[in-house]
């Protein structure tokens, strides 16, 4: 009995060991089709540039606005009372040099005045030198006895009496001079005229103003600071000043106001900038004060994100893959802005492109 069992077990054992291979290949099959894909590598969300901080000096800057005004304005108006404008020679914008005849009265009246005074002195002239000669006279009969002590007293009295007409009578021609002279309106200093009221034909009144020019032609800047930033602003400091009608011109501090306007806490900061054609008195400007450089760390401006009210860069891992990383930012000076905080010199950051990134993405680094 036992010999007969014997084949049977050598046959099963036989087909186990046939089984078992074809049994592992189609469970090693099933595992593989059943076992989840690999993940595909990342692709790049962006091709960007790099950029480093990069340490160096920073031009100190201040920024103030402000208006644009004549350095110094001169009234120039009539002089003389009741007279007839008879002739206007310049007009508004003309430069005028000092001295120049600026417009022409009618002069009759003072040309007449002038003719009596001088007839009043050569009158006055005439009678002193008649009395002198009654006085020399009187002298020389003094000891003789012919002339009493008072008739003596008298003619040297009528001398002087007429010597006096004269002084009074040079002085009434030369009155009746600066009225003649003041028929012709001069310019008191070089210049621009600014404004014009004189009219041919009209009869002014002593003081009226006629004219309004601005002295020189200088124009200055009247910049308005806080009491904060005042002490920093030194006479002499450079200054770019840019007009609304986006004229540029480089200006010098002359002086800075001694006083603080008590409602506004700010004071003035005059700037004398050159004349250009674009810049005119009236006109609106902001101006950047240069203090000096530090040194400091900075980024472009092409570089720096501002989301949600914060400014962040996106830092390039090594893995390429992005980091937003939130930074404090401090004063700037044309496209560089100084990094106070969140980056640090050789770290790399997307140079521009960064608001079309965000945490985690990855970016493909080309070069410039």
């Amino acid at each position: 009995m036992t010999f007969s069992k014997k084949p049977l077990t050598i046959i099963l054992i036989a087909i186990g060991a046939i089984s078992l291979p074809a049994i592992g290949l189609f469970s090693s099959k099933t595992q593989a089709q059943n076992a989840p894909a690999a993940a595909p590598a990342a692709k790049a969300a962006l091709s960007v540039s790099s950029i480093s901080p990069s340490s160096g000096a920073l031009a100190i800057k201040l920024s103030a606005n402000g208006s644009v005004a004549a350095w110094q304005e001169a009234s120039i108006g009539a002089e003389v009372n009741g007279l007839k404008l008879n002739d206007v020679r310049v007009n508004v914008g003309d430069v005028v040099r000092k001295g120049q005849v600026l417009a022409t009265f009618s002069a009759e009246t003072v040309q007449a005045d002038l003719l009596q005074a001088q007839a009043t002195l050569a009158e006055a002239e005439a009678s002193a030198a008649a009395a002198s000669a009654d006085a020399q006279r009187a002298a020389t009969l003094k000891d003789t006895g012919a002339l009493s002590a008072q008739q003596i007293a008298q003619f040297n009295t009528a001398e002087a009496t007429a010597k006096a007409r004269v002084q009074a009578a040079k002085a009434m021609l030369a009155a009746a001079q600066v009225r003649r002279n003041n028929a012709q309106l001069t310019a008191p200093d070089n210049g621009i005229i600014s404004a014009r009221n004189a009219t041919v034909g009209s009869v002014v009144g002593a003081g009226a103003e006629l004219f309004r020019m601005v002295r020189q032609g200088r124009l200055e800047w009247r910049a308005e600071v806080t009491s904060s930033e005042i002490a920093k602003i030194k006479p002499g400091a450079a200054v770019s000043v840019t007009a609304a009608s986006g004229a540029t011109v480089n200006g010098k501090v002359r002086m800075v106001a001694p006083t603080v306007d008590p409602v506004t806490r700010n004071a003035f900061v005059y700037v004398d900038i050159p004349q250009h054609a674009d810049i005119k008195a009236g006109m609106y400007a902001k101006g950047d004060f240069n203090l000096g450089t530090q040194n400091a760390l900075t980024l472009p401006q092409q570089a720096l994100v501002l989301r949600d009210g914060f400014t962040y860069a996106m830092r390039i891992e090594p893995s390429n893959k992005i980091t937003q990383v939130k930074l404090q930012t401090g004063k700037r000076s044309g496209d560089a802005v100084e990094i106070l905080s969140g980056a640090k010199a050789g770290e790399r950051f997307v140079a521009s492109g960064a608001a079309f990134l965000a945490d985690g993405d990855t970016v493909k680094v080309v070069a410039k």
